[in-house]
């Protein structure tokens, strides 16, 4: 069992009996999969090797999106899928926050915070970019959502790994600067206007708490040139199946409190903190997205509606650069099945359950892992 699951596991009964009346129903199930996950309390799967008959057994996973412990093989999928979008092109990374003042708004109202910072920042990029006066065409975004600071503070902001250029109305490309996408001034004044007028036709009981001050300030809009886009998106992949804190980043916890540790954004030194236990559950589940929420979206050509577009855009580039065309990306090859410690031979699954496991169970064998697959 991992550092947070034994964390959920000593404190969650008491933060439950406490907060449970005030706790989304997304929490409660989150705190459950990941205290069972990889536990016979989910079942799993029995593996026999053909010669020498010795049996192994491989628990299943929770496979929710916020366990420390599952996600690390969708990640690289996610990373395969997401680099055979990439046109042959330069990319930018760009990043929308909102101030403090709207943060414990988003976080009381999750679900739709999260969606009008995801279509305040997307529609003001894509926009911002059709102008005439800054690029006149229409770029291709992979949007990654992120909640979290760096010491489990909700922090929520999008970052978008965007094209250097776009298609023009009339079908040609056109070339951003290579040091700058769009000026940034003029992101985060659309983009302030945009999240204003959202809020407040949304939910506008919060807009009629937010200070008028938060809508004069400068809000903080951040671009930068990522070469190839490669780099970005390994970057974003860690924020894709990463929950808001490793087990590895956990460094003690008894019986009252927590140690961890992190790294500062701005000094790149590593600090430490140490919170009571029910405060430190508190940080992690705050970070808890809302059931269905997708925290990864496509705008512009990197839409799947423009899937033909996107073919002939990079086909285009291919040919004015005198680059050959990438071949399509070959399917994903199934996991394949755990290696008899003993006889070093491929194994034979003989049961699979998802009822719990009665009795005691042999140590999980630790090549399989992932979600129980359908039959």
């Amino acid at each position: 069992m991992g550092a947070l699951a034994e964390i959920l596991r000593r404190h969650g009964p008491a933060y439950r009996a406490r907060y449970a009346d005030r706790m989304p129903w997304d929490q409660l199930k989150a705190m459950r999969a990941i205290v069972t996950c990889r536990t016979p309390a989910l079942g799993g799967q029995r593996w026999e090797c053909p010669r020498c008959a010795r049996t192994h057994w491989a628990l299943h996973s929770c496979g929710n999106r916020h366990c420390p412990a599952c996600g690390g093989d969708d990640a690289r999928v996610w990373l395969r899928r997401q680099e055979a979008l990439l046109l042959p092109v330069r990319y930018h990374l760009c990043t929308f926050t909102v101030p403090k003042e709207l943060r414990r708004a988003i976080r009381s109202h999750p679900r739709e915070g999260l969606a009008l910072l995801f279509e305040a920042s997307s529609s003001t990029l894509l926009d911002v970019c059709a102008n005439p006066r800054w690029l006149g065409a229409r770029p291709g975004l992979t949007g990654v959502l992120h909640t979290n600071g760096r010491s489990l503070v909700y922090h929520p902001h999008v970052h978008f790994v965007a094209t250097g250029g776009g298609l023009a109305p009339d079908g040609t490309w056109r070339e951003a600067h290579k040091k700058f996408l769009v000026p940034v001034q003029a992101l985060s004044e659309v983009f302030r206007a945009r999240f204003r007028d959202g809020l407040r036709q949304r939910l506008p009981e919060v807009f009629a708490t937010i200070s008028a001050k938060t809508w004069t300030r400068k809000w903080v809009v951040h671009s930068k040139p990522v070469g190839d886009g490669k780099n970005a998106l390994r970057y974003l992949s860690r924020y894709v199946y990463r929950v808001a804190i490793a087990d590895s980043a956990i460094d003690a916890h008894d019986g009252d409190s927590v140690a961890f540790r992190y790294r500062e954004t701005q000094t790149k030194k590593v600090r430490h903190m140490k919170l009571p236990a029910p405060e430190f559950i508190r940080r992690f589940l705050q970070h808890v997205l809302p059931s269905g929420f997708v925290k990864v979206r496509h705008y512009g050509l990197h839409h799947p509606s423009r899937k033909r577009t996107l073919v002939l855009v990079r086909a285009m580039l291919c040919l004015l650069r005198n680059r050959p065309i990438p071949a399509a990306p070959e399917p994903e090859e199934p996991l394949p099945p755990p290696r008899c410690p003993h006889c070093d031979i491929p194994m034979e699954r003989r049961e699979r359950t998802w009822r719990p496991l009665p009795g005691p169970v042999p140590p999980p064998f630790a090549h399989a892992r992932g979600p129980p697959a359908a039959s």
